[in-house]
């Protein structure tokens, strides 16, 4: 694991603005291992606790793993027998909600007495979803908000997300939500989780670019809020060899220590200042301490959904119930039991 950093901030917090530690986790799945890749998210929460964290938050897809480069076999009206069976690999290794998976990591959460952020592969049936998993303190499983919209070749592996998991919780450390990788540049979206008073935004993500910054800076400003962005630090060699698993397109140039993914994870505050981070460096804890009397520093600046807002003029309606396919009048809806 790399150096623990931490930026602490004296914003002059007294008691009715509470200052809390939060880390983001920046480290790879054991892909195609989810009992290893949870055995891996316990040390590093451990650690993180052993460094006084409140809040862990882990990076989009971390269990069940960000199927990096893969194309899964498919293109436009074709998909192949190779790239059937990897998707039967990737499905095997996501995860239940509720679920076994889940209960560890509700315990986890408890043992290490920390709320829990925690990016999964979601299986529903024989769909999967980019899901963020929340847990509380006292080991309880909080809800999650479902990816709505998946980007680029993500559609080909992950379902949508409807408006009824757009969380934000509101907890003892603060109001907590989040927003998966590009999500966050869905102007309605952020909308939605401001006017639930989100006040620890959190974005796992998979986007090690430079640009990533710019967008996390304007959340926090647009916002009033942290903003917590936690991302892997991968290697060729994090994923299986070629011809098990290959990057489409750049297989050829890449050798085991190649960097495939160089994180970016990052702390910043409601008024745009980093505090942590970003790190490109490798795997690593990045934690600061977050003055939650700076949100209402930051709201006096700009509120967008409140007095910098103007509903006469613009508003927004999130249609946040289910949206179920099919719905049955009195069953279930499960498969029946046969009777011998």
């Amino acid at each position: 694991m790399g150096p623990f950093v931490l930026r602490e901030v004296d914003m002059g917090a007294d008691a009715s603005a509470p200052t809390i530690r939060a880390t983001v986790v920046q480290a790879a799945t054991v892909f195609y291992d989810t009992p290893a890749t949870l055995d891996k998210a316990e040390r590093l929460l451990a650690e993180a606790a052993s460094y006084g964290s409140q809040l862990v938050v882990f990076p989009e897809a971390f269990i069940g793993g960000y199927p990096r480069g893969s194309n899964f076999g498919v293109s436009i009206g074709n998909r192949s027998a190779k790239g059937r069976e990897e998707f039967r690999k990737y499905h095997a290794s996501a995860i239940d909600v509720p679920g076994p998976e889940v209960d560890r990591l509700a315990a986890m959460a408890g043992k290490y007495k920390v709320y829990l952020v925690i990016g999964v592969i979601e299986r529903d049936g024989y769909t999967l979803y980019c899901t963020v998993l929340f847990f509380d303190s006292q080991g309880r499983f909080l809800g999650k908000h479902r990816k709505i919209m998946p980007t680029a070749m993500e559609r080909v592996i992950w379902g949508f997300g409807d408006g009824s998991t757009i969380p934000v919780f509101e907890t003892p450390v603060g109001k907590i939500g989040a927003a998966i990788c590009w999500e966050n540049r869905m102007p309605l979206l952020r909308t939605a989780m401001y006017a639930k008073g989100v006040e620890i935004y959190c974005a796992p993500t998979a986007d090690a670019r430079d640009v990533w910054q710019a967008s996390m800076t304007h959340i926090a400003l647009e916002g009033g809020c942290f903003v917590l962005s936690a991302n892997q630090f991968c290697r060729r060699k994090d994923y299986p060899p070629p011809p098990d698993y290959v990057f489409a397109g750049t297989e050829e140039d890449l050798l085991p220590d190649s960097v495939v993914c160089a994180g970016g994870s990052v702390i910043i505050s409601p008024l745009g200042t980093v505090l942590a981070g970003p790190n490109y460096e490798g795997e690593a804890l990045i934690s600061a301490d977050l003055d939650l009397g700076e949100v209402a520093r930051a709201k006096f600046d700009f509120d967008v959904v409140g007095h910098y807002s103007r509903p006469e003029v613009l508003s927004l309606t999130v249609k946040d119930h289910p949206m179920a396919p099919v719905s049955f009048t009195s069953a279930s809806g499960k498969a029946e039991t046969s009777q011998k």
